[in-house]
């Protein structure tokens, strides 16, 4: 199997459209651009070269994707506390709207961690489906299980972190 770097090359296209739809999905103007997202990726799965697949470098560079926007996310929120504790004044207008975004962030954040505690194979169905842009048919590949199990956990994942969600509400 290839290296970390070799896949990064070959699958830039690919890693820049999850990357944009990340950006995308986390819905804030002061998220990380795409092309700073997959840097900050590669330099957080680099060393690793027991790739299975081009699919699993992919999913596993979602995930870290995910990890970095999360972060971000937080520290932002960390900052915004911060800043009003020493009296920092911002437009109220894009401080509620930036804080709501990365408050969801965050909290689907929390909401797989506790998934991937309660069942790491679900939240490795939603890492593939939901931020690797996997079908049924490469998220089975990838799991090594069926299409029909992939369903079924993806229906599972989805009502579990749904019920996480709205808990945190």
């Amino acid at each position: 199997m290839q290296s970390s770097e070799e896949l990064i090359r070959v699958l830039y296209d690919e890693l820049h459209r999850i990357a944009q739809r990340e950006h995308r999905r986390a819905g804030s103007p002061n998220t990380i651009q795409a092309t700073a997202l997959i840097s900050e990726a590669y330099l957080k799965i680099r060393q690793r070269t027991d790739w299975d697949s081009d699919r699993h470098f992919l999913g596993c560079a979602a995930t870290a994707m995910r990890h970095i926007m999360i972060d971000a996310a937080r520290a932002r929120l960390a900052g915004k506390r911060a800043a009003e504790v020493h009296g920092y004044t911002r437009a109220i207008e894009s401080q509620a709207a930036t804080a709501a975004d990365d408050a969801e962030l965050a909290g689907l954040g929390d909401a797989m961690r506790r998934l991937a505690v309660a069942d790491p194979r679900l939240a490795q169905v939603v890492d593939c489906r939901f931020f690797a842009g996997l079908d049924e048919r490469e998220t089975g590949f990838v799991l090594g299980v069926t299409d029909r199990t992939v369903r079924r956990l993806w229906v599972q994942a989805r009502a579990i972190l749904y019920s996480g969600l709205a808990v945190a509400d």
